[in-house]
């Protein structure tokens, strides 16, 4: 696995539950530990698009805005409800956007403000919101702030050690960088030597680090006040709210998070009196903590939360649940979900298969294409909020050994050129090969989005049909029950009272035996061959069926 250096260590937060599993049923309407009712995310499906490797519509070989609203029609056509995107924001791109140098602006690789005004319109008219990034830890050290802090040891908008509070041997503290600039001294960094970070205080205080300043600072006050103005500024625009990176960093040395939750939870209450709409989703990776924060939603990932990521992990990485062998369990899976749902209530979850970051492809050079399909079956009839990043629902492989671009540090293998077509380029762009952000995925038969339009029998095609059926029927969605008979292979659950669901995603084929007397009559949804015997259902290696009890 590569380890991504934007990734962040929380501990083990909350434990697994640990107790012997037996059917249960969760997800029973009601207000979360966060208060209020879900947001309108947790109805929606999330498609997450990296605008560099989506589509270039002016012949660079980079993707921008104007690419996307291009296909727009395809992501209406696929059926999601809201789609993030990336930094596109000014940046020196030491860190592909991450690093950024103007929170209010665009890079003008990507286009310009009218261009995102225009994407939040054609979304808009297909019935889709467009979410941003917000990188409220750190910014380029191009950013004006950093530039004016140099100059000036009376700011106070990142965090300064003076050379009277460093060692004495001219060493300097872990994650400190020597003063760039006319200002003595040395600054905190978040994970880049480019990235200095914001300072928003230190939970506590400590004689051995006299650079600490508290929260309620007058520093920490005026960067709280600043990122505000940043959300407004693009949710008057017309974004629908932000992906938060990094969210459980910016106060630093705070143990519980106490201090970070409360900074978030009064940027929440901020942002519902002005955007009730908005929603903020965090990179936390630990539901039960970020959500009484004052996040809508928070990704299960491969870092943190319960088990440092395990609740992911055991389904798509280590010793995965999801693989042929079939030597995983999602006991772990569900243990976490039932453990945070019971806590947070339903809608709060988020479930990716990958990202850009170090969330791997479902296609990564283990699991086949065959695989794939079970894999979706489960994404989307299980009651978390599905996140798909861009290229997935077509099977786009994860492609090793690329050069790296821009910092992306081994990552630029899940961030290769969106496959439109069998065109040049993949018909991601018109540029020369040698020209693309990275290059295409060389394999003569690597699938396209048109090809598979083509094809009623494609992943592209049977994604599409779960999105349709998830959206019709809300016993598929978030605030249904979910009632699980197998946690083993093949698992098996029921959703809402009506839909029993079973996968299977390893090589050989696997039974399970469920008591309900509707099974005999039960309608197929989706099915690859499962057989039904009674209360014995028999599904195949990477099988996977979808029955409706009500027939």
């Amino acid at each position: 696995m590569v380890v991504s250096r934007r990734s962040f260590m929380l501990g083990t937060g909350a434990a697994l539950t640990g107790v012997a599993f037996a059917p249960s049923v969760l997800g029973a309407p009601g207000a979360s530990a966060a208060g209020g009712t879900p947001s309108w995310l947790a109805d929606s499906v999330l498609y997450q698009l990296y605008p560099q490797s989506f589509a270039d519509t002016d012949g660079n070989g980079i993707g921008d805005l104007r690419g996307i609203i291009e296909h727009l029609d395809h992501l209406q056509w696929l059926g999601v409800g809201a789609i993030w995107v990336n930094p596109v924001f000014p940046s020196p791109l030491t860190d592909a956007g991450y690093d950024i140098s103007d929170y209010t602006g665009v890079h003008p690789r990507y286009g310009d403000e009218q261009d995102v005004a225009e994407l939040v319109e054609q979304a808009g008219r297909r019935g889709m919101r467009v979410l941003f990034d917000l990188v409220a830890g750190h910014t380029s050290d191009q950013h004006p702030w950093f530039l004016d802090s140099l100059q000036n040891d009376q700011d106070h908008n990142y965090i300064w050690a003076t050379p009277e509070q460093l060692p004495e041997d001219g060493s300097l503290p872990e994650e400190f960088v020597a003063s760039p600039g006319p200002r003595q001294g040395a600054f905190r960094k978040n994970y880049y030597d480019t990235q200095p970070a914001i300072n928003y205080g230190y939970a506590r205080m400590d004689p051995a680090e006299p650079w600490r300043q508290g929260v309620d600072d007058e520093g920490p006050r005026r960067n709280r006040e600043a990122i505000f103005q940043v959300m407004d500024h693009w949710l008057r625009l017309g974004i629908s709210g932000f992906r938060c990176d990094l969210a459980a960093t910016l106060v630093k040395d705070d143990p519980g998070w106490v201090e970070t939750s409360r900074l978030w939870g009064e940027l929440r209450e901020r942002v519902a009196q002005s955007h009730p709409e908005a929603v903020l989703i965090s990179e936390w990776g630990d539901p039960e903590t970020s959500v009484p924060a004052g996040f809508d939603a928070d990704f299960y990932l491969p870092v943190n939360g319960p088990g440092d990521g395990a609740p992911w992990k055991s389904l798509w990485h280590e010793n995965p649940f999801f693989g042929a062998e079939g030597t995983g369990t999602a006991k772990i899976f569900v243990d976490a979900f039932t453990t945070a749902t019971e806590k947070i209530g339903p809608g709060r979850i988020m479930l990716p298969t990958a990202n850009h970051d170090s969330a791997n492809r479902l296609n990564d050079g283990v699991r086949t294409p065959e695989e794939l399909p079970v894999a979706f079956a489960f994404l989307l009839t299980w009651p978390t909020v599905p996140s798909l990043y861009y290229g997935e629902e077509i099977g786009m492989r994860m492609i090793e050994d690329l050069p790296e671009v821009e910092g992306s540090a081994g990552r630029q293998r899940n961030r290769t050129p969106m496959q439109w077509n069998d065109g040049p380029n993949a018909g991601f762009s018109s540029a020369a090969a040698e020209d693309l952000y990275i290059p295409i995925d060389p394999s003569e038969d690597r699938p396209n989005v048109q090809a598979q339009r083509d094809d009623p029998g494609s992943l592209l095609h049977f994604v599409r049909r779960l999105l349709a059926l998830r959206k019709q029927h809300p016993e598929l969605g978030t605030q249904a029950g979910v009632e699980v008979f197998s946690d083993g292979y093949p698992l098996t659950y029921l959703r809402g009272g009506r839909f029993l669901v079973t996968a299977n995603p390893r090589r050989e084929e696997a039974a399970v035996t469920v008591a309900d007397e509707r099974l005999a009559g039960a309608r197929p949804v989706e099915d690859s061959g499962v057989r039904v015997e009674g209360e014995v259902i028999t599904v195949p290696g990477f099988g996977y069926a979808i029955l409706d009890l009500q027939g």
